[in-house]
């Protein structure tokens, strides 16, 4: 049984029933089967901002999801790995931030749609809709 750390936007895109990626990102949350699936304080900020701002009931179904995946601690360690990768790779902290996460916690994978991962993870970032 493997750990799947998931980025932002997959979860915004499966809970906020996105035109084109809400579908592909629901099976695929459907189809981990014994895979844990994972996510970090990070991603609970970048889901929660959007429906805090339009102030409606979208919050709540984003906390729900949230219950249902193992949330992931990110320690300084984990703050100056991102900075290394920030530097090495040209990312933005965000992005640099889930990374290290994923890596800290020898995840399997990093579902993401974000192609400028791929190569900063050396394999580990997988774009789930390509």
């Amino acid at each position: 049984m493997g750990l799947i750390y998931v980025d932002s936007c997959v979860l915004i895109y499966a809970v906020e029933d996105h035109p084109e990626w809400g579908e592909p990102s629901r099976s695929a949350f459907a189809g981990a089967g014994e895979e844990n699936l994972a996510i970090s304080p990070l991603v609970k900020l970048e889901c929660l901002v959007g429906p805090l701002k339009r102030n409606n009931d979208m919050e709540q179904l984003f906390q729900d999801f949230f219950r249902q995946i193992m949330s992931l601690e990110i320690s300084e360690e984990v703050y100056l790995r991102a900075a290394r990768i920030s530097a090495a790779f040209r990312l933005k902290t965000p992005d640099a931030l889930h990374l290290a996460c994923a890596q800290h916690h020898r995840c399997d994978a990093l579902w993401t749609n974000d192609g400028r991962l791929n190569k900063a993870s050396r394999g580990l970032a997988r774009n789930i809709f390509a």
